[in-house]
């Protein structure tokens, strides 16, 4: 088996035990932060948004140092930094006694996090550029099958033990990660001189298309804005619609789990039609698609209609990822992969934490249904501005 194969099915494994833990947590961070005492609709759902955000705010900081590092010292480095940090902060948040303790170990997380990052740019640096559409898209399925059980796990603990004894619960599959990925993945990489690495304006300079580059660092920010805004109020919304429910970490953590089912179906099919038709028609169609289904959650009734929708969701989310990925492997040169993911992984820890930092404000202000509506334009907004820019990409190769 190829080496790049060999190490696709390890960081595979370590991606579906890292998003296994860490959206353990996913469907009951409002309630946890009700139990430490902060009360009201609106300081929960804003201290939801700053607690799921701040992660997110370091690591869209620190990611592209990880990334400049990775360049110049390998990628398993960054995988095993990733791993045993993560467990180790994910321990101690189980014996936080506020909310402001809470905030700052996720800060905390947000610095030491990227296993799924640095594995994506281990596997993109090594495999075919004919064959990355097809390998990203099955490494997306790891972090999507992980997400899809971890909530589902995690909604079931913590009706059965409790929320806080989940935390300590969540370090062991983190910790298990670091192993698995220490023993088994195998890196041929020559590290770089630090004198010989380009700066990021050379890089950027030297790039064949800058701007699409940019455009798909936009895509990325605006793909997880839209996708993470209602992710730490998501038990809120159900509560919302099934009141009166006694399982509500766990309908939560179906609700969450929902898109995972059908990106884990689509991801590798999408992954192939991204290899035969293009990356870039496979992006446009889903983000049209991907709007399709958020608006129309604006409007529902009843619990099972957001399930549905979320599943479109998902269905759209196993596109949208691979194709911006296999686009920056595409027109990166190689020497510059580590950093040009790095960028692009800021990109996207931005829209995590500007997401769900306005989710938590929109929704705490105006309702849950003028949030939906709202990140439905900006998706459609999105769909718009790429496919302007592929257009003009296309005209000038012609």
């Amino acid at each position: 088996m190829p080496l790049w194969k060999r190490n696709l099915v390890v960081v595979w494994i370590g991606s579906f035990l890292t998003a296994a833990a860490l959206s353990l947590v996913l469907p009951f961070l409002p309630l946890f932060i009700e139990e430490l005492g902060v009360n009201g609709r609106q300081e929960i759902t804003t201290w939801s948004g700053v607690a799921f955000g701040a992660t997110f705010l370091v690591a869209a900081i620190v990611s592209p140092i990880w990334g400049r590092l990775a360049d110049k010292k390998g990628r398993k480095l960054m995988l095993l930094r990733a791993s045993l940090g993560m467990s180790i902060v994910m321990f101690l948040i189980s014996f936080v006694q506020d909310v402001y303790q809470l905030v700052f170990l996720r800060l905390v997380m947000g610095a030491v996090s990227g296993f799924i990052s640095a594995g994506i740019t281990l596997i993109a640096s090594q495999t075919p550029k004919e064959k990355s559409g097809w390998a990203l898209g099955t490494l997306s399925t790891g972090g999507i099958a992980g997400g899809l059980l971890g909530p589902l796990i995690g909604g079931f603990l913590a009706d059965m033990i409790g929320l806080r004894p989940v935390f300590l619960f969540t370090s062991i599959p983190l910790f298990l990660t670091f192993l698995v990925t220490y023993f088994f993945v195998k890196e041929d990489f020559v590290p770089l001189q630090t004198k010989s690495m380009a700066s990021a304006k050379e890089i950027i300079q030297s790039l064949r298309h800058p701007e699409l580059i940019l455009s798909l660092f936009l895509t990325t920010f605006l793909i997880q804005f839209a996708a993470q805004s209602i992710s730490p109020i998501l038990s809120l919304y159900v509560r919302e619609l099934s009141p009166g429910t006694e399982r509500l970490a766990l309908l939560s953590g179906i609700v969450a789990s929902a898109p995972g089912i059908a990106a884990l179906i689509a991801a590798q099919r999408l992954g192939r039609l991204s290899d035969k038709i293009g990356a870039e028609r496979v992006l446009f169609y889903a983000l049209l698609i991907f709007a399709a289904f958020l608006i129309p959650q604006a409007f529902v009734t009843d619990t099972s209609q957001l399930i549905i929708l979320r599943m479109g969701i998902g269905f759209a989310t196993a596109a949208l990822m691979p194709s911006v990925q296999a686009l920056l492997r595409k027109h990166t040169p190689a020497n510059a992969a580590g950093r040009i993911f790095g960028y692009n992984q800021s990109a996207q820890f931005m829209g995590n934490f500007l997401g769900p930092l306005a989710g938590g404000q929109i929704a705490g202000h105006f309702g849950f249904e003028a949030l939906f509506l709202f990140t439905g334009l900006i998706v459609l907004t999105n769909a718009v501005l790429e496919r302007t820019q592929t257009a003009v990409l296309s005209k000038k190769h012609s």
